[in-house]
């Protein structure tokens, strides 16, 4: 039994529990009982933790206090969606309990984790029952507990976890909707998996390892032995794609073919790993996304390769890249100095909504939305890119708005003011309303109020069946949301159109702005603008390319 952790153990504690959960992220994404395809709560957590892990592996720590402090920060700048920022805020709290220790018993372990969960109750604006907090409220009382009966690390953290069951298991209760769907929370049981793999460290427990996805050893072209009029296609195109839903990827396999050659295809109940030359790789990875989260890619240029090699050259590889971000992000980390009093950054997907925020004025676009969102890190460093001394965030999403707020007071000389923009649309309309000449708190006031004058809907697919809310659903089916719920479903998109523009919220607009996704051609898009033009005779209608994953249409009514 180990009662005693130091600062090394800890780090290794860590990088076990990221190890848990990367194995397992993809059946606690598969919790997420809302059938649209952005069920991310296992991915983000585990890219939350692996931020802190890779830490972990390249900063050894003696004490504890400073190996959690190390791992606190990590994880801040690492955190991805609210699961992401709550997972960061249990073990800045943690780290907080542990400060200046050298080591830790069970009796500091154990308060250390109570302090955890208090950062994150303090935090959430409305704490829900029947969540991570929760479990891990539950489970943290249980370790003080225990501490008293036997001060040790190990019995602590067993008796943490076998209550965290108890508390994950009874979610399906405390939760209409958990119960409903018969799941258990999928926060909870992501964060009881990294506590597991904490404890299996300590118990000596080898650290897991993904299964190889299938993809054979060489990965690349042997470039020195191609000529120019060898290499048809110019890109070696690797990614592998993690699965979110039961889907054949046939369909992907005739694309793949159809725009490249040398296709190799390794799959598993998980994932796939695909390996392919094509001239239009971005091409590829956006049609991946249909079938999965993309998770790692890797691009290089045969033909320039082939040519440095004939010239007796090094030939750049994808294994350079880690000297290249090393330069970048040195680079990135400087503050612009203000050149102006107001900056904006926005988060949004697809070329077409870029173009609208930059065409209004924002300074930096963060590419991110459903299935990819930014962590604080990259929110900050796009702030401090910024030359203004108050920058606006505009998350555009809800899942993005907490891991925007952890950046306020992070970045020395500039104010940040985060606008909780939910959508796309609530971001344009916020954007709209800035005015250079008033104070901070006014625009800060005025762009809330016009997010929330705007009305959503959006029109997407469903990733699985599902029976929710009263509405039996099938894999496939197209899905209307209004305001992020569940409006109707509909195998026939033109009447799910339709149905929509009846609506009150589009009925008593006087303004919409019908923004049209990457999977959906022009043609298309006019015969939805004239089914809104015939259904809503007296509002002024706006037909936009947005060029949005996942979303076939993002519809703004004002």
């Amino acid at each position: 039994m180990v009662d005693i952790i130091d600062g090394a153990l800890f780090q290794r504690m860590v990088i076990h529990g990221s190890a848990s959960i990367s194995v397992q992220k993809q059946a606690i994404n598969d919790l997420n009982v809302f059938p649209v395809p952005d069920g991310d709560t296992g991915t983000n957590m585990s890219l939350t933790i692996g931020t802190a892990a890779a830490e972990a592996k390249k900063k050894p720590a003696q004490s504890i206090g400073k190996a959690a402090s190390v791992n606190a920060s990590a994880l801040l700048r690492g955190a991805r969606g609210n699961s992401g920022v709550i997972l960061s805020l249990l073990f800045r709290g943690v780290s907080k309990g542990l400060k200046e220790q050298d080591e830790a018993d069970g009796i500091a372990f154990a308060a250390a984790l109570s302090e955890g969960v208090s950062a994150a109750y303090k935090a959430v604006m409305k704490p829900a029952e029947g969540t991570i907090l929760t479990v891990s409220r539950l489970a943290a009382a249980k370790a003080s507990q225990a501490a008293q009966e036997h001060n040790s690390v190990e019995a602590v953290l067993e008796a943490a976890i076998a209550e965290g069951q108890i508390a994950l298991a009874d979610t399906v209760n405390q939760n209409p909707v958990l119960k409903k769907a018969g799941v258990v929370d999928a926060g909870g049981k992501g964060f009881l998996c990294i506590l597991q793999g904490m404890l299996d460290e300590l118990r000596g427990l080898p650290v897991p390892e993904e299964e190889d996805s299938g993809l054979p050893a060489k990965e690349s072209a042997d470039f020195a032995a191609l000529s120019e009029e060898d290499i048809t296609f110019t890109f070696d195109t690797v990614f592998i794609v993690r699965k979110t839903a039961d889907k054949s990827i046939d369909p992907f396999r005739a694309y793949l073919n159809s725009i490249g050659d040398s296709l190799v295809i390794g799959e598993d109940d998980e994932s796939f790993k695909v390996h392919v030359h094509t001239d239009i790789p971005g091409a590829a990875l956006s049609e991946a996304q249909k079938y999965g989260t993309l998770e790692l890619a890797k691009i290089e240029n045969m033909r320039t390769q082939a040519e440095e090699l004939a010239a007796g050259k090094k030939a750049q590889s994808t294994d350079d890249l880690e000297q290249v971000e090393a330069e970048l992000e040195g680079r990135g980390d400087a503050v612009a100095a203000p050149e102006k009093k107001y900056g904006v950054v926005a988060v949004c997907a697809g070329e077409g909504m870029s173009s609208v925020f930059k065409d209004l004025g924002v300074d930096g676009v963060i590419s991110g939305g459903q299935t990819m969102n930014p962590s604080t890190e990259d929110i900050c460093r796009e702030i401090a890119r910024t030359p203004a001394e108050v920058v606006f965030v505009l998350p555009n999403n809800k899942n993005i708005i907490m891991a925007a707020q952890q950046c306020v007071g992070l970045i020395e000389g500039k104010e940040v003011v985060v606008v909780p923009t939910r959508t796309v649309p609530q971001g344009i309309s916020a954007m709209l309303v800035l005015d250079p000449e008033a104070d901070a708190e006014s625009n800060a006031a005025a762009m809330e109020e016009a997010r929330k004058n705007v009305r959503t809907s959006e029109i997407t697919y469903a990733a699985r069946d599902s029976d929710f809310d009263g509405f039996k659903i099938h894999e496939g089916d197209y899905m209307a949301l209004a305001e992020g719920q569940l409006f109707a479903t509909d195998q026939d998109i033109g009447r799910l159109l339709t149905h929509l523009a009846q609506s009150g919220s589009q009925q008593n607009a006087e303004f919409i702005s019908i923004f049209y996704g990457e999977d959906v051609t022009e043609e298309q898009a006019g015969e939805a603008l004239s089914i809104f033009q015939k259904e809503c005779p007296n509002a002024e209608i706006t037909l936009l390319s947005g060029g949005q994953p996942v979303y076939y249409y993002m519809i703004s009514a004002e």
